[in-house]
This record gives structure tokens, C-alpha cells and sequence, in this order.
């Protein structure tokens, strides 16, 4: 099974090589790195690292979707660059998808900081996917590239992109959880704290259950590489 590792960037040049790497050791057939106009080097280190490196127009949805129609295998799996995969977890994918039911999925994860507080949130970040079938783009989410395309891709649109996705997926089937785990860096939880981005994300879930377009929400989200 040929598994595509797409990975969305934007001036990540102090991670993007590891990200890259973990897709290597990870078993990835190939490793595709989608720039959004990076003014560091984060494109010569992720070349450097072995990965493909393409540009697109900056939008983590626009650029997971220009990523995914450069992929060849038949799994795609988006990682993001803050992000490592586990070494050899292929298997894992492989053995999620031998359920015809099973459309994609994504990964446990371990948030890299000791404190207890980041314990509770890989249990409850682990309970949201798997049980009301809603991973988060941090979850290193996999599809069949079947299913990616009856769906339409991504939205492309500023935000919540990965939620919709999930929604749409569970229309075509089960998205499972595997138990990686997939790493993930704390900047931003370390930035505004855990219980502050955690009800930020309710927030921002809930007005968009409202009918507040992402748009107008991406208005008051500010992401890491831009502060």
C-alpha cells in the first residue's frame, strides 16, 4: 500500500526536516512538501531532507489539495509540519484499511511537554476521534485517495478545513484511530496555554455550528506562523 505524505508549509524551517524525516522512517513512498511562500528555508531544508518540495498559494487547504493532486499512492496522509510520525507505522494504516468499511483515520497522539495537563488532552483529543469520528488536522489525518476524491479535497477555505473533511469522510464510512503515536509539537498550547486554545477551539466550533462562516472566524484566529 502506497501511502503519500503531504505536508502544508509556511516558514517552518526549524522543524520541517524532522517532519520529513519521521515520513521517511514512517514507511511513506513518498514525501511531498507544499510551500505557501516561506520567506526562511524552510524549501532548501525540506529538499535537503529528501522531500519534494512544490509551491502553491498560502491556505493549509489549498496547499493539502495541491499536494494531494502531485501524490501518486493510494493513501494519502497529511501531516503537518509541526508533527512527527511514527517510525514504521505504515503497518498501522495498512492494517486500519484492510476494513472495506474503514474510509481513513488518524493517530493518537503525545504532545511533547511532560506536564499532566497534556495527558488529558491526548485522552480527550484520542476520545473526539475516535468516537465522534472528528480528528483534527494534528492527528495526522489518512484517507483513501478514492474517498479523498469522492469528497471533493479539502474546502478550501481559512479554517476548519479538517473538520469538514472529517464530516464528509463519515458520509463514505468509518474513520479509524490507530495508536501511533504521533508527536506533536506544544508551541501553541505553550503560547496561550491548555485550557485557553482548548476553549478557544469550542468557541470557535461551536459559532461555526452557528452558521458563522470560517471566513469571518479566521478574523480572530491567529496562527503560529504568523505571530
Amino acid at each position: 500500500m502506497r501511502v503519500s505524505v503531504v505536508v502544508p508549509a509556511l516558514n517552518e524551517e526549524s522543524g520541517i526536516a524532522a517532519a520529513v524525516s519521521s515520513a521517511w522512517s514512517f514507511g511513506a513512498a513518498e514525501v511531498i512538501v507544499v510551500d505557501g511562500g516561506s520567506g526562511d528555508a524552510t524549501c532548501g531544508i525540506a529538499a535537503e531532507a529528501g522531500a519534494e518540495v512544490v509551491s502553491s498559494l498560502p491556505g493549509r487547504a489549498v496547499q493539502q489539495n495541491a499536494g494531494a493532486a502531485g501524490s501518486s499512492g493510494e493513501v494519502l496522509l497529511f501531516l503537518h509540519a509541526d508533527c512527527r510520525l511514527p517510525s514504521g507505522g505504515v503497518q498501522q494504516i495498512e492494517a486500519a484499511l484492510q476494513d472495506p468499511a474503514v474510509v481513513g483515520g488518524s493517530f493518537r497522539q503525545r504532545i511533547e511537554d511532560p506536564a499532566w495537563l497534556y495527558r488529558w488532552l491526548e485522552r480527550g483529543n484520542a476520545w473526539r476521534a475516535a468516537w465522534r469520528q472528528m480528528p483534527y488536522g494534528d492527528q495526522g489525518l489518512f484517507v483513501r485517495r478514492a474517498s479523498f476524491e469522492a469528497v471533493g479535497g479539502f474546502l478550501e477555505v481559512p479554517l476548519l478545513d479538517d473538520v469538514m473533511l472529517a464530516r464528509s469522510l463519515r458520509r463514505l464510512g468509518r474513520l479509524k484511530l490507530v495508536e501511533g503515536p504521533l508527536s506533536v509539537d506544544a508551541r501553541r498550547w505553550q503560547q496561550r496555554g491548555v485550557i485557553c486554545q482548548t476553549l478557544r477551539n469550542w468557541c470557535l466550533l461551536a459559532a461555526w455550528r452557528l452558521g458563522v462562516s470560517p471566513r469571518r472566524l479566521a478574523r480572530h484566529y491567529r496562527h503560529h506562523d504568523r505571530e
